[in-house]
């Protein structure tokens, strides 16, 4: 509402609520504060987990940030800008979710007391992002330059990455898993290896432990042989990949065929085998032994196949597909005229195994397989789904250090040497900044003192060691909550990625500027309250309109 020559002028819709200036402010502030202090108990291998209950009673049991994030049914706007924060994370390193998140609630807070003494919320941001800035360019001389290559390192990473996870009793066994299976897919490209984490499938079956999960060199689909007189075991397969049905195409319009004699309708019939045989017959011309469909096949066409003794699957997804096509060196076949033997895949092995209560089909010992898949096993659902997050984040960790060929020490020791370096650079600085980059400072020395105070240790004195340690020039020092003790990372092999760390401050940084920034929220009315209210007052319309026809 504004007030234009004394007379009331309406701006904004009606219901639409504002709050501006230091209350907005401060409510966007206290939200993004209480999300990241719903997760800070979970940082670290000594982090509590969280159970959360949806609507639908649904139970997800985690003490992954991104993942506990995203089952929260968050409502307010700042609140929310926290979980886009943890799914940015996610998307772009895979771990460090409970850091990003964590340390923009402590740079948040680190903020609320500069404004309480009365500095400026633009000096504050300047004085942050000049923190940022220094902080990147000192991660690039912290960093430790690894092979690419080198399966240790790799291990080491992947087992950091699920040390805090419900499955860390298996940690170096899926951690083995993880980096077989990211270096098998690990392409070149212009000398620059890519990785790209949708060629290895993660397939969950209940039963059995996890210490029984495979890693199978190709692609295991969730599908069974279609014809029961076909072959259940294939060796040295020649592998046919078909976007093409196996079926009598059905016209696009509705067409109705009147059949005067029983002959007529034989030969219609016949007319319709014979094309399907044919269509068999380039398959089987071809060399093929193995036929993996994307769309449908006939039962006369299957009845064709089984008699050459070749196994056959339908219904195969597109991802699948793709997938079959990087494992095998095949090419995905669209007319079968184009179907030649240089056209398909190889696998030493296709057979279909039973898995549980479910048959399943194994296309394994690929011989150069840029596609791959882990049978994931665990005797519950909870454990699987838990599982399955734990291994995700192994596998994106490796990625990183294949793509980048950079570490850094965990533990919070790069959080502490980043603090300190930060400190002497803020006195350098001086003025009003140097209060923001020293808050900056403090929140980054949060995770080592968080991860302290998880594992139970007295987080002052440990951060007083460890400054100690650090200021004499042992900057691989950080907290290990397992022993309850500051402790040298690199011989307990506890690493980060660097495309993780560096993610994770400039995203933190951003998200928190973004909220200390915002002075004023303008909230339209909730669309579904609005459609209630309209509903009802049609109906008192509808109801008066009743009565008067009454008494007319």
């Amino acid at each position: 509402m504004a007030n234009i020559g004394g007379r009331p002028v309406l701006i904004l819709k009606e219901g639409t609520t504002r709050t501006k200036g230091e209350e907005a402010r401060r409510i966007n502030m206290e939200a993004a504060k209480a999300i990241a202090d719903i997760i800070k108990t979970s940082l670290g291998p000594k982090g509590m987990d969280k159970m959360i209950v949806d609507s639908l009673g649904d139970i997800t049991v985690s003490n992954d940030g991104a993942t506990i994030l995203q089952e929260m049914e968050v409502a307010h706007p700042a609140a929310k800008l926290m979980v886009n924060l943890a799914k940015a994370q996610d998307k772009e390193a895979g771990d460090g979710t409970t850091t990003a998140v964590v340390l923009a609630g402590e740079l948040i807070e680190k903020a609320e007391d500069l404004l309480n003494k009365d500095i400026h919320p633009t000096i504050i941001i300047d004085g942050f992002e000049k923190a940022l800035k220094y902080a990147q360019e000192e991660l690039d001389n912290l960093a430790t330059k690894v092979n690419p290559d080198d399966k240790e390192w790799l291990i080491k990473v992947a087992t950091t990455a699920m040390a805090s996870k419900m499955i860390r009793g298996e940690k170096e066994f899926l951690a083995r898993i993880a980096v077989e299976s990211v270096l098998s897919v690990a392409e070149e490209h212009n000398g620059k290896k890519v990785v790209d984490i949708d060629n290895v499938k993660i397939m969950k079956k209940k039963g059995k432990s996890l210490s029984e999960t495979e890693y199978v060199k190709g692609i295991v689909l969730d599908k069974e042989v279609v014809h029961r007189n076909m072959p259940r075991r294939v060796e040295n397969a020649k592998i046919a990949l078909l976007n093409v049905s196996l079926e009598v195409k059905k016209p696009e319009i509705d067409v109705e065929v009147q059949v005067s004699s029983p002959q007529e309708l034989r030969g219609f019939i016949e007319q319709e085998t014979k094309m399907l045989q044919e269509k068999v017959e380039k398959i089987a011309a071809s060399g093929a032994n193995v036929v993996f469909c994307q769309k449908g096949i006939d039962e006369v066409a299957q009845h064709f196949l089984a008699k050459r003794g070749i196994l056959a699957a339908r219904r195969i997804s597109e991802k699948d597909m793709t997938r079959l096509e990087k494992a095998t060196g095949g090419r995905i076949i669209s007319n079968l005229d184009d179907l030649t033997p240089e056209s398909l895949g190889y696998a030493g092995l296709v057979e279909e195994r039973k898995v549980g209560d479910d048959r399943m089909i194994f296309v394994e010992n690929c011989k150069n397989p840029k596609a791959v898949t882990i049978l994931l096993r665990a005797g519950a659902d909870t454990i699987l789904d838990e599982a399955e997050r734990g291994l995700k984040d192994a596998l994106y960790v490796t990625r990183n250090v294949v793509e980048d060929g950079k570490v850094l020490w965990g533990g919070g020791a790069v959080q502490q040497a980043l603090a300190i370096r930060l400190r002497r650079y803020a006195e350098k600085v001086g003025g009003k900044d140097q209060l923001a980059i020293e808050a900056f400072a403090d929140a980054l020395e949060s995770i080592p003192r968080i991860l302290a105070e998880n594992a139970g240790m007295d987080s002052v004195d440990a951060i007083v060691r460890l400054r100690k340690e650090h200021s004499e020039g042992r900057i691989s020092y950080g907290i290990d909550p397992i022993a309850g003790d500051i402790a040298d990372m690199a011989k307990l092999n506890v690493v980060d990625t660097y495309r993780a760390v560096r993610n994770a401050l400039a995203a933190a940084t951003e998200t928190a500027t973004l909220i200390i920034k915002t002075d004023d929220i303008i909230s339209a009315k909730p669309y579904e309250k609005e459609e209630k209210k309209e509903k009802g007052e049609k109906e008192k319309e509808e109801e008066k309109g009743f009565g008067k026809e009454s008494e007319f």
